[in-house]
């Protein structure tokens, strides 16, 4: 396929499963219209890039689904100069996504070839300079650099990690699926400006375990 079909799809993708399903922040709509979803999946599933679906990038990761990708992110409802904590980076595509809408985001992945291979796309985009990566247990989060604006965890949990909310800033919101390994719901957990934090339940999903030290056992 020719650069103006990918683009061509991309559109089409914001039009008909964003923005008609009830996305409405312009900014990450903006952001799904300009990141390049097909340069984060292996080529043999190029053609389907922008289809509505998860895809596998490997080692029994997915890429997730655009509504999925678009509907958490605005969730965060994001300012440019937020400080952002990934948890599982995976293909780089939500990582791409959110550089595009704040300055800094840091990602922390389990899998170093799916981090290396991440690397490879932000950097080719230009992105990197944006993004902070390491690779490790994005259970216990990224203490070094906390505390953070937002949070967003890309895999389904038992539970919500006690490291990730012990590292929301005041004012902060941390969206992260949790449920049982075969169904999750997304839930929005956000701290005000005296410390103390509400929890709302959104969208049913259904993504990959969430493995760590305050997630899933590996192996399980």
């Amino acid at each position: 396929m020719k650069p103006s079909d990918f683009d061509a799809l991309r559109q089409g993708m914001v039009r008909r499963q964003l923005a008609k399903r009830g996305v409405q922040d312009e900014r990450v709509l903006a952001a799904m219209a300009k990141v390049p979803r097909h340069l984060f999946v292996p080529s043999q599933s190029r053609s389907e890039a922008y289809e509505d679906c998860p895809l596998s990038i490997g080692h029994g990761q997915t890429i997730s689904q655009p509504y999925m990708v678009a509907s958490m992110t605005e969730a965060l409802a994001l300012n440019r100069k937020d400080r952002v904590l990934e948890v599982g980076t995976g293909s780089g595509y939500q990582t791409a996504v959110l550089a595009e809408l704040v300055d800094k985001v840091y990602t922390v992945e389990r899998i170093k070839t799916l981090s290396d291979s991440a690397r490879v796309v932000l950097d080719s985009l230009g992105l990197s300079e944006r993004v902070g990566m390491r690779v490790g247990d994005g259970t216990s989060g990224w203490a070094d650099m906390a505390p953070f604006d937002a949070i967003l965890v890309t895999a389904g949990a038992p539970g919500v990690p006690s490291p990730l909310l012990a590292q929301l800033s005041p004012g902060g919101c941390l969206v992260i699926p949790v449920g049982a390994k075969q169904m999750q719901r997304i839930e929005i957990h956000r701290r005000d400006l005296s410390g103390e934090l509400t929890k709302e339940s959104s969208t049913s999903c259904r993504f990959v375990n969430l493995v760590g030290r305050h997630g899933w056992p590996k192996g399980e």
